[in-house]
């Protein structure tokens, strides 16, 4: 059984049980879609983790330029990678980006990536990344995932980001502007 994305067949909980060409045999951190509108969530680990064994899947980060200058980038230089860098919304008046579709496309093929490859959608916690996981997924791609938590996640109780979860919590590769 297929999932409507294509991405492989999901168990009762959501996890890939086949790989079918995506390089998620035995996903254990997905999180499926109610409404399959998009591949699903995944932890960051899980997603560091296919990057770094599959060399078809890529990661967007969809922040902002501010967001990548004075936050950070996640570093793919120990896998042979860079972040693929395109804004869902523009700084400062954060307007949606009517072309996000497009200009993610023209970066995933651009770089040897493919719409039936594994795709990472990041922001900083999750929510805008999971709207341009459906975008992604309704101009054609086939796994296109939402990491879950974002590049730095949820306020810690002192208000701060980046220590409780995400990308930079979880301790995974990144970098400083």
């Amino acid at each position: 059984m297929r999932n409507a994305t294509g991405a492989g067949s999901p168990d009762v909980r959501g996890h890939v049980l086949q790989d079918e060409g995506t390089g998620l045999v035995g996903m254990s951190e997905v999180v499926r879609s109610s409404v399959s509108d998009y591949a699903g969530d995944v932890a960051p680990r899980e997603a560091w983790r296919v990057l770094s064994e599959n060399p078809r899947a890529r990661l967007v980060d969809v922040r902002t330029r501010a967001e990548w200058t004075y936050v950070g980038l996640p570093d793919l230089g120990a896998i042979g990678g860079k972040p693929l860098l395109v804004e869902w919304q523009a700084f400062p008046d954060m307007a949606l980006n009517t072309r996000f579709a497009a200009e993610a496309d023209a970066l995933v093929t651009g770089s040897g990536g493919t719409r039936d490859a594994p795709v990472f959608l990041l922001c900083r916690s999750g929510a805008r990344s999971r709207a341009a996981a459906i975008a992604l997924t309704g101009a054609g791609y086939a796994a296109a995932y939402n990491v879950a938590d974002g590049f730095e996640g949820d306020h810690d109780a002192a208000g701060h980001r980046g220590t409780r979860s995400g990308w930079k919590a979880e301790g995974l590769p990144w970098r400083q502007g």
